[in-house]
């Protein structure tokens, strides 16, 4: 764990995750989903420059960046709406140790989340047996400007009436990092030293260890 900055815990009230990379390893979950709908329409499978894009924006967004044709995206999305995102649900893999930091978390703090998903968030968290654990849920259907936007960050400081400085942000994208800057809230880099953050973890028992010593 790296420390780049000095911040009082004492004051900290709510903490905020990222979904994608963060609470879940979802790239396999993510590839097949898209994959799906590009090998429907006769294109070729997603890049890794393609799948690092999926991983940070919203589903309309990554589909318009695949999908360049607008008649052809439109029968995509149409596609999409008749698919929907369960089927690949189990690909997505939980953070070890997400649990049992969650029930540490749980008497002391507020737990929010902040992800470019969109209406998949309920199926997620039900599916991995996290229905009823974090507090507030805000997904890009929730705000007029997704992720790297702060709307989302701000709406959390505003749900619970708290100063940014008493949240923690846990990201692990290049969006991420925006989003908290322009919020003001400092952010926590997970697994992903490039940002820059005001402390970078590499597991969530660290997380553990910088909240609660």
């Amino acid at each position: 764990m790296v420390r780049e900055k000095t911040l009082p815990m004492n004051h900290l009230k709510v903490v905020a995750f990222d979904c994608d990379g963060v609470l879940f390893d979802s790239e396999d979950a993510n590839t097949a989903y898209y994959n799906h709908f590009l090998r429907r329409f006769g294109l070729s499978d997603m890049t890794s420059e393609q799948v690092v894009y999926a991983h940070m924006h919203t589903a309309d967004q990554v589909m318009a960046h695949l999908i360049p044709d607008q008649d052809l995206l439109s029968r995509a999305n149409a596609a999409r709406g008749e698919v929907g995102y369960l089927p690949f649900i189990k690909h997505m893999r939980i953070e070890p140790y997400l649990k049992t930091l969650l029930k540490l978390l749980r008497p002391k703090f507020k737990i929010a989340i902040a992800t470019n998903r969109t209406d998949t968030m309920p199926h997620v968290l039900s599916a991995h047996g996290l229905e009823g654990w974090f507090d507030l849920v805000v997904t890009a259907r929730d705000v007029r400007n997704p992720k790297p936007a702060p709307e989302m960050l701000t709406n959390i400081l505003t749900h619970f009436n708290i100063r940014p400085e008493e949240a923690l942000y846990i990201g692990d994208s290049k969006l991420d990092e925006q989003a908290a800057d322009a919020a003001g809230v400092p952010l926590v880099a997970f697994k992903n030293q490039a940002l820059s953050a005001t402390f970078h973890i590499e597991s969530f028992k660290e997380l553990e260890t910088l909240i609660f010593t």
